[in-house]
């Protein structure tokens, strides 16, 4: 627990009125994502990661509430049911390595990291990056790395990847990461202009190389933005 955890007793209440909102929230949306529920995987993984580590000090006693809450330098923590919904989609195994664009505070990289595999996370904001990737490894995901970078280049020396997952909206799909997506691996990416309507789109690539897109739910993200040029990633 941090270091400004208030009750015990009631964050573990307030994080089983959230598993229950992320459950009806899959139901109403069934038309849009064609998923009732989501697998018990994700839903292990949304209970055992404490959202309360990832948010604002002041923010912690809103910590389960499902909705976004700011981390500052203009980023969000998303929504815990489009978290859940993103990591969904993806159909991990547990072999899977993972491309996360906007690392944050590090909450949807926990959740992909208790799903199994290996997670590659490039956040364009090196003063969330470096207090990202202590928390993590303080919390013990080993099975994680943390970079600072532009995730419009995706991170070429890691990949191919199995999945990607991007945090933040473009406008259009950044080639590179079609490019970084293994033959039968998924993307799930928002696209679109802030302030205008985004949706939320299923990329996959088949084994042959083919690419598809499957538009899934409109939502509202922070537009994704270049990173810091300062480095190459490696």
């Amino acid at each position: 627990m941090g270091l400004f955890t208030p009750n015990t007793e009631k964050l573990a209440a307030a994080r089983e009125r959230l598993l229950a909102e992320i459950e009806a929230n899959a139901r109403e949306t069934e038309n849009w994502t064609g998923r009732p529920r989501f697998s018990d995987a994700v839903m292990a993984a949304m209970a055992r990661v404490p959202r309360h580590e990832f948010v604002r000090p002041n923010d912690i006693a809103a910590a389960y509430a499902n909705r976004p809450q700011a981390i500052g330098f203009g980023q969000t923590i998303s929504q815990p049911y489009i978290v859940a919904l993103m990591s969904d989609l993806l159909d991990l195994k547990d072999s899977d390595r993972v491309l996360e664009i906007g690392t944050g505070s590090g909450y949807q990289t926990a959740v992909l990291a208790e799903l199994g595999g290996k997670v590659f996370s490039l956040e364009c904001v090196d003063k969330l990056a470096g207090p990202a990737r202590k928390r993590l490894a303080g919390m013990g995901y080993d099975n994680v790395e943390v970079q600072t970078g532009d995730g419009f280049d995706g991170w070429l020396e890691q990949g191919p990847f199995d999945a990607i997952i991007v945090t933040a909206a473009p406008e259009r799909i950044p080639d590179a990461l079609v490019e970084q997506l293994a033959p039968g691996g998924r993307m799930i990416i928002p696209l679109g202009r802030v302030h205008e309507t985004q949706f939320l789109t299923l990329v996959t690539k088949d084994t042959d190389g083919r690419v598809s897109e499957q538009n899934m739910l409109p939502v509202a993200f922070v537009p994704m933005v270049r990173g810091p040029m300062v480095r190459r990633i490696g």
